[in-house]
């Protein structure tokens, strides 16, 4: 029960119900309370750490990462703790503290591959790729992004591809500030590849920036056409970070 609500809630979520994928994603972790066994309750903490990371709930992201650990290492789960140490650095990337971000990344990467797995590195690289950008250390997070951008050809990892690119020219607006062409390319590969998958919070997540980018162009009702169908094809989840996001956007692109 706990695997199927799991990633039935990351699907729910991508496909653009937040409110859905929340309830889901609540009742996943509660279902592995309710086993009493460490192996479910990890796979709980772990997946719905992977969900709140991709709604942008840091806070929440901190608890359950928090308590991943805390049973990993009681249980001496490798696996698991390292994707604990991935998580908690992702609360420090979206905290403005790429340094300590970078470092608990990389160690739960390192871990994480020590145990032979390669599921969710697409999801991690990308993640490290841009605490490097927030550093200013731009090699380094494109050495992230590429390795990602590899993964997904050759292991067929779908589930972030879009993310990925989308993070890809948001790295380029940062290391090569008039290479914008470079950066929109990536945005327009980002919103293909939802648009392909369906996924319209990831869709949505690529318009707003493909949408900044043409606001601080001038482009202001080319911003708002592209956003405006987006944001009003969803029905709920109006509070989150996202949606309040691109609603706000929107109504500068009005003025």
């Amino acid at each position: 029960m706990t695997t199927v609500l799991s990633y039935y809630s990351l699907a729910l979520w991508s496909l653009g119900y937040p409110e859905k994928a929340l309830r889901s994603a609540e009742q996943a972790v509660e279902a592995a309370r309710e086993t009493g066994q460490a192996a479910s309750l990890m796979f709980g903490f772990f997946m719905a750490s992977i969900f709140h990371i991709s709604c942008r709930n840091y806070s929440l992201v901190d608890e359950l990462a928090r308590k991943l650990f805390m049973v990993a290492d009681k249980k001496g789960a490798l696996l698991w703790k390292a994707g604990s140490l991935v998580y908690q650095g992702c609360v420090f990337t979206a905290s403005g503290k790429p340094g300590d971000a970078v470092a608990l990344i990389t160690a739960g990467i390192a871990d994480y591959r020590s145990t032979g797995a390669t599921v969710l590195l697409t999801v991690y690289l990308s993640l490290l790729g841009r605490a490097y950008a927030d550093l200013g250390q731009f090699d380094e997070a494109w050495r992230c992004m590429n390795e990602a951008s590899s993964i997904i050809e050759t292991a067929e990892e779908k589930i972030w591809e879009s993310e990925v690119n989308r993070v890809a020219g948001e790295i380029t607006l940062l290391s090569q500030p008039l290479e914008a062409g470079k950066a929109e390319q990536h945005f327009t590969d980002a919103l293909a590849v939802a648009r392909k998958q369906q996924a319209k919070s990831w869709e949505l997540r690529a318009a707003m920036s493909m949408a900044r980018l043409w606001r601080d162009q001038g482009k202001r009702q080319q911003a708002h056409d592209l956003l405006a169908p987006v944001y009003c094809w969803f029905t709920e989840g109006f509070d989150t970070l996202d949606l309040k996001e691109a609603k706000a956007l929107l109504e500068q692109l009005k003025t």
